[in-house]
């Protein structure tokens, strides 16, 4: 059906959030799957426009991916996408096969693998 092949720009990092009520948990990784940064925050307009600056100051070429894409997720997507940020969203499904080789660990091992999984499964874009 297609015969060339489309060129497709990957970020140089990914930051995967795993969206909660009164926290977030973001995971940054590189294109060699190498975490640059994982930290719990708070649900606050100031923490995640600190968090915006701490991931851009690691590179401007960023995608962020969220688990959920209303409610809790509301303030953050906001505030992406007034920095022109491109965000991608992973279904609950993807994060669950994503994690299952993790059943039993820590939860915050969880989250993390939670988040690596919004970077590395197919998901659909929002921004």
């Amino acid at each position: 059906m297609y015969d060339e092949l489309t060129e497709v720009a990957v970020p140089e990092i990914w930051a995967g959030v795993d969206i909660g009520k009164e926290h977030h948990h973001c995971v940054v990784i590189d294109a060699q799957g190498k975490r640059l940064l994982s930290r719990r925050i708070l649900n606050d307009e100031a923490e995640l426009l600190q968090l915006i600056a701490d991931v851009l100051e690691l590179s401007r070429d960023v995608l962020w991916a969220v688990d959920i894409n209303h409610g809790g997720a509301a303030l953050l997507l906001g505030l992406l996408v007034s920095h022109d940020q491109h965000i991608t969203y992973i279904t609950g499904l993807a994060i669950h096969r994503a994690s299952a080789g993790y059943r039993g660990q820590a939860k915050t091992q969880y989250r993390e693998v939670c988040s690596q999984g919004l970077l590395s499964s197919g998901s659909g874009k929002l921004m």
